[in-house]
Order: structure tokens, then C-alpha cells, then sequence
């Protein structure tokens, strides 16, 4: 069966692109830019309301999961790579659930916009750097931008993952672009 790119969205027809000769680092970059937009689209087109409803015991919801997004993109990139203080970036590590708070003007609109710019500082943060650069870390010792890279697949994918079962028990849309 041929792969019809027209219907993939762009960071997946970006993949796509480096499969046959695409670096480490493009390659990387590459899959986690795939799965910040397979968390986003998962929120895509939900009520503010049906993004908030909690269907599970934790604090995950879409809202949430995006809020929490951004906030790690912060932490990992912001806070850990480049060395601001958490404080700075309203970054409370000491209650890791914190992470998943909504306020009460928040909205799907505003949580997507403030993913996207977690995800360009991110971006621009790792420009500096080259894959084996290391930074201090409080628990680890060192880690490597390289090493920040993969953990944010995981860790994007796998909220990713958590986003898309609670999108089929809200309007039963299940898939990475669906």
C-alpha cells in the first residue's frame, strides 16, 4: 500500500523526507516535532468544555495534557539546557501534578498557542547546542541535548498516546492525525 503524503501532515511528511539519508539530529528533531502535532491535533476541534472533562481519576485531560506539555517543554529546554530558574519560567517543581492545572480562562485556543510557543522556544534553545553538549541536571549529574531530545519523544509520544484514548471516549476519533 503507497504512503499518500498529500494526506499527512507536515511534520509526518517531514519524516517522510529523511527516511532514505536524514541525520541524527534532523531525525531526531523530526519525530519530536511529529509528536507535539499528533498532541495538538488530539485537541483539535474539542469543546473548552469536552477538553476539561475529566475522564479518568488523574488530572489528565486534553487541556491538561497540553498545559503540562508546555510546562515540560519549559523545564527540559528552558530550565535544564539553557539554565533559567523554574521560578522565572512559573515553573513549580516541588508539586510535580502542578503541571496539569488549568486556570479559569483557559481554553483549548489558548493552552494550543501556548504549546506552540513552548515548542518554538524550544526549538530556538536548541539551536545553541550541539547533540553532545551536556548540562548539569539535579537527579542525573550531566545529560546531553541529545539525551533531552530522546526523552522528549518518549515523553511527548506517550502523552500523545494518553491524549488519543481520551479523545475516542470523548467523540470516539482515534489515530495520530484523526
Amino acid at each position: 500500500m503507497a504512503l499518500d503524503e498529500e494526506r499527512l501532515p507536515e511534520a509526518a511528511r517531514r519524516l517522510v523526507a529523511l527516511a532514505p539519508s536524514g541525520g541524527e539530529r534532523e531525525t531526531l528533531e523530526a519525530f519530536l516535532d511529529l509528536q507535539r502535532q499528533v498532541l495538538e491535533r488530539k485537541a483539535e476541534g474539542l469543546s473548552d468544555a469536552d477538553a476539561r472533562r475529566a475522564l479518568v481519576p488523574s488530572a489528565t485531560t486534553p487541556a491538561g495534557l497540553l498545559r503540562h506539555a508546555a510546562r515540560v517543554e519549559l523545564n527540559w529546554f528552558q530550565h535544564i539546557l539553557c539554565g533559567r530558574p523554574p521560578e522565572d519560567l512559573g515553573l513549580d517543581l516541588s508539586e510535580p501534578d502542578s503541571t496539569f492545572r488549568l486556570g479559569g480562562h483557559d481554553t483549548v485556543a489558548s493552552l494550543t498557542a501556548e504549546y506552540r510557543e513552548a515548542c518554538a522556544e524550544s526549538r530556538r534553545a536548541a539551536d545553541r547546542f550541539a547533540l553532545d553538549d551536556a548540562v548539569p541536571h539535579p537527579e542525573l549529574g550531566r545529560v546531553t541535548l541529545r539525551w533531552i531530545l530522546l526523552h522528549m519523544v518518549e515523553e511527548t509520544a506517550r502523552h500523545a498516546g494518553h491524549a488519543d484514548i481520551l479523545r475516542e471516549q470523548i467523540d470516539g476519533r482515534t489515530g495520530p492525525f484523526g
